[in-house]
């Protein structure tokens, strides 16, 4: 690789590093918001909340990595543009074509980036993900051992106590529950204690009351109780068989168990096309979200008031092509013959490439073409 080669690529992987880590913290920042109130709200530790952060890293990576790739070609092409780096190097004799060499290699880095994370961490983090939440799921104990809030273990179970003392008496205790749709149950309590039972846990409730409607007649009825005992394993099913997630499982494990894979994780064969046919697909699009950036600024030239109207060009070239792919996966899942049309947006996206930079290499054709016809 020449000089001016590796100096160009090194210009692209230091801009697309820095705008990577502004577009990961801007959507962690987004994302962490959201799961630190679920996290902590549900009676879950700090520890927690980081290691669901650290697990999610890889999805919020994959999402923001076409987005960098695009800046940062723009960012360097403009800059030498602006520089008349690329003014001189044209002047030189460069072509448009070996000016697009260190683009297309800088692209392929990325590319490269994209499937280590599709094909291998994201499943893996994915998978994780799942376990962890499964687990958290199961913990109930810890979700109602937060005092002062009203906590909602699951849905239509709400559950609060005033204060919890120092040896886990639980104090002016309130559980409401509404998962029978025909009556719902309000237990109100003094004091109350969690019991370990085997696998389950059982909530001890002292001197309360328990208020039953029906909605049938809208009729209410109450007793008092000495002590009462509820358990609360009910309230996170755990009889249901865990089916693994077709995005949990690495590409080596898909087409290692292919024949079984609709079986182990109960998905159609379009869900299944679409999931690994993507995870290929996206690495081609990150080197056609570098070509673009590059092919379309080269295109315009140099101009003293700036390539403005090219980036924006370029932009809405890579939404537009980022939009179709959006709409494919549909299509994909419900035929699995049709996984071809997942790369349609970079086969799309590398013509127009082509066709920008064969038109950079040879300006003014039309008008040649124009004057060629006139003569005949």
């Amino acid at each position: 690789m020449a000089k001016f080669d590796r100096y160009m690529l090194s210009q692209f992987l230091i801009l697309f590093s820095f705008f990577a880590l502004i577009l990961v913290a801007i959507f962690w920042i987004n994302r962490a918001v959201v799961l630190f109130d679920r996290l902590i709200g549900d009676g879950q530790t700090a520890l927690v909340f980081l290691e669901f952060t650290v697990l999610g890293l890889p999805k919020l990576i994959t999402t923001v990595l076409p987005i960098a790739t695009f800046a940062g070609s723009v960012y360097v092409i403009n800059r030498m543009t602006s520089e008349s780096e690329l003014t001189v190097l044209q002047a030189t004799g460069t072509s448009p074509w070996r000016l697009a060499r260190p683009v297309f290699v800088y692209g392929l880095c990325v590319a490269i980036m994209m499937s280590v994370l599709t094909h291998l961490l994201l499943p893996l983090s994915n998978g994780q993900l799942s376990e962890r939440e499964a687990e958290i799921s199961q913990n109930v104990t810890a979700r109602l051992l937060t005092e002062g809030t009203f906590l909602h273990p699951t849905s239509k179970v709400t559950f609060y106590t005033r204060v919890i003392d120092a040896d886990g008496v639980l104090r002016d205790v309130f559980l409401s529950d509404r998962r029978n749709p025909d009556e719902g149950v309000i237990y109100t309590a003094s004091e109350a204690y969690l019991i370990r039972n085997g696998d389950g846990t059982t909530l001890i409730m002292v001197d309360g009351m328990a208020q039953r409607l029906e909605m049938a007649g809208k009729r209410l009825s109450t007793a008092k109780f000495r002590d009462f005992s509820f358990d609360i394993s009910a309230l996170v099913s755990s009889d249901k068989p865990r089916t693994q997630s077709i995005g949990a499982i690495t590409t080596a494990e898909m087409f290692a168990q292919w024949d079984q894979l609709e079986t182990i994780t109960k998905s159609s064969a379009g869900e299944i096309a679409e999931e690994l046919t993507a995870r290929f697909a996206s690495a081609a699009f990150c080197m056609i979200a570098a070509m673009i950036g590059y092919a379309t600024l080269v295109l315009g030239g140099f101009s003293r008031f700036g390539v403005w109207r090219e980036i924006v060009i370029a932009f809405g070239l890579l939404i537009a092509l980022d939009g179709l792919r959006g709409t494919l996966v549909d299509t994909v899942r419900d035929d699995a013959s049709r996984w071809p049309l997942l790369f349609l947006p970079s086969l799309i996206g590398a013509v127009i490439v082509i066709g920008m930079i064969w038109q950079t290499a040879h300006p003014g054709w039309t008008k040649r073409m124009g004057k060629q016809r006139g003569v005949a």
